[in-house]
C-alpha cells in the first residue's frame, strides 16, 4: 500500500522529509567521521584543484596533506618556495574533520598538514598505549616529515594541541633541527594555573584514579581495539553537550532553517557541519590520564619540569622563532591568558611576536565560524606575510640581526 501526504501537507513535505538525515545523526551515539573533501578551493586564480594524500602514518595517527595544483611561487633564484602549513589538531574528543573549514581556509594561502587522530576503538591493543610522550614523539615525526617536503612550515597547534606542539618544536630547536617558519598556539592550555576555567577546575581537583575508576571504560567487541581501556566517546558527547548546549542548538537551528526552506546546498553544508561535530573518537586511557597530570594538575611545562624521557623540554629555545598566539575572550574551556603565557616561556631574541585577545568569542569560534573568517585567519594571514619565511627558514640568525639593526 502506497504512503500520500494529506493535502493539506503537501507545501511542507519535502522540508519534513529533510529533517530525517539530521534525526540520523542526531540519534548516533558514537559516529564515524565524514571525509574532509576538499576537492578544490577558489582564490584570486580561479578554481584550484586540491589533491589529499596520507604522507605518514602512526597506529594512532595519520598525517594527511592537502596540496593545491598551483605551481609554487619562484625566488629570486629560481628556486620553489612553497610555503605550507601544520596544523596540529587537538586529541579531545572531535575527529580532525571538525576543522574542515579551518583547513579549507588555510589551503588560499598555502598547503596544509593536519594530524589526523585515529578512534582508539579501532586500534588494536597489539599497538600499546598512546601516552602523552608518545603525541610529542608522533608531531616531532610527522613535522620533521612536513620540513622535508615544504619549503618554509608554520607550525600551528589548537586546544589541548597546543602543549605536545610547543613541547615538540622546542625539542627540535634544542636538538638543532631545521627552524619553523613560525609557531601558532590557539586557545591552548599553555599555563592552566591561570584563571582556570570550571572544566580546568575540575580537571585539576580530582585525582587521577578518580578519573579511572569513573570515566575510562574499555572497549567491546566486535572493534578492532576490544579490552583497550578508552575515555569512550559516547561519555565525551554527553559531556560536550552538556558543557556546550549553544553550540548544538546552534548547529540544529542553522539546519532547521534550511530544512525549511528547502535549500540543497545551505542543507548539505549545515548537515555536514553538523556530523563533524557529532563525530567524536574514543580516547586512549594513557593520553587522556597523563593529560590531566601534566596539564593541569602539575602544570611541567609552564614550571619548566616536563621531560620527553631523558630530554627536557625548554621552550627558550624557541627564541628565534616567530610566535603567534590567540585567544578568545569567552573562552569557557582555556582561561584568560593561558594560550598568552607561552610568550614569557620563550625569551624574545627579536624574533616577531604577536598576541591577540579576540572579544565575544568563545573557544570554537577560535577555528570555525565567522570569527575565524573573519578575524582569526585574516590575523594570521598578516603575521605570516610579514615574516620573510624563505630567509628565516633558512639564516635565522640573519633575519633577528636585520629585524634589531632596523629598531
Amino acid at each position: 500500500m502506497s504512503c500520500r501526504w494529506p493535502d493539506a501537507w503537501q507545501g511542507f513535505a519535502p522540508p519534513i522529509v529533510n529533517f530525517y538525515p539530521w534525526l540520523a545523526s542526531a540519534a548516533r551515539a558514537h559516529t564515524a567521521p565524514p571525509p574532509f573533501a576538499i576537492g578544490c578551493i577558489e582564490d584570486g586564480n580561479g578554481t584550484c584543484p586540491v589533491e589529499e594524500c596520507v604522507v605518514d602514518h602512526v597506529p594512532f595517527c595519520s598525517l594527511r596533506r592537502f596540496a593545491r595544483a598551483w605551481p609554487a611561487r619562484k625566488d629570486k633564484d629560481g628556486s620553489a618556495a612553497r610555503e605550507a602549513v601544520f596544523v596540529c589538531a587537538p586529541l579531545a574528543g572531535h575527529h580532525a574533520v571538525m576543522m574542515r573549514e579551518s583547513v579549507e581556509s588555510l589551503l588560499q594561502h598555502a598547503d596544509v598538514y593536519i594530524t589526523d587522530w585515529i578512534d582508539a576503538r579501532d586500534i588494536s591493543p597489539e599497538a600499546g598505549p598512546l601516552s602523552l610522550e608518545d603525541y610529542v614523539l608522533t608531531l616531532e615525526r610527522f613535522v620533521r616529515r612536513a620540513q622535508r617536503e615544504a619549503g618554509a612550515l608554520h607550525l600551528l597547534a589548537v586546544c589541548q594541541a597546543a602543549p605536545p606542539a610547543l613541547a615538540a618544536a622546542a625539542l627540535r630547536a634544542d636538538a638543532g633541527d631545521e627552524p619553523l617558519a613560525s609557531l601558532t598556539l590557539i586557545g591552548g592550555p599553555i599555563d592552566a594555573r591561570l584563571n582556570p576555567t570550571a572544566l580546568e577546575r575540575f580537571a585539576q581537583s580530582h585525582e587521577r584514579a578518580w578519573f579511572r575508576a569513573w570515566v575510562i571504560d574499555t572497549v567491546p567487541a566486535p572493534y578492532v581495539g576490544a579490552t583497550r581501556p578508552v575515555y569512550p566517546g559516547y561519555l565525551q558527547q554527553a559531556a560536550i553537550l552538556t558543557g556546550h548546549p549553544e553550540r548544538q542548538f546552534a548547529l540544529a537551528m542553522r539546519y532547521w532553517m534550511s530544512a525549511v526552506r528547502a535549500s540543497g546546498e545551505p542543507l548539505a553544508q549545515a548537515q555536514r557541519a553538523f556530523d563533524e561535530y557529532a563525530a567524536v573518537l574514543d580516547m586512549p586511557e594513557a593520553y587522556f590520564l597523563d593529560t590531566i597530570e601534566v596539564v593541569f594538575q602539575e602544570a611541567l611545562l609552564a614550571r619548566g619540569l616536563w621531560r620527553i624521557g631523558e630530554r627536557p623540554v625548554r621552550p627558550a629555545a624557541l627564541s628565534g622563532i616567530p610566535l603567534c598566539t590567540i585567544e578568545g575572550g569567552r573562552d569557557d574551556i582555556t582561561g584568560a591568558g593561558q594560550t598568552h603565557a607561552a610568550h614569557a616561556l620563550c625569551a624574545n631574541t627579536g624574533a616577531p611576536r604577536s598576541r591577540l585577545t579576540i572579544d565575544d568569542c568563545n573557544h570554537y569560534d577560535l577555528f570555525t565560524g565567522p570569527r575565524w573568517r573573519d578575524i582569526v585567519q585574516p590575523a594570521l594571514r598578516d603575521f605570516w606575510r610579514s615574516l620573510d619565511t624563505r630567509c628565516h627558514a633558512h639564516h635565522p640568525e640573519r633575519i633577528s640581526q636585520s629585524r634589531r639593526s632596523h629598531r
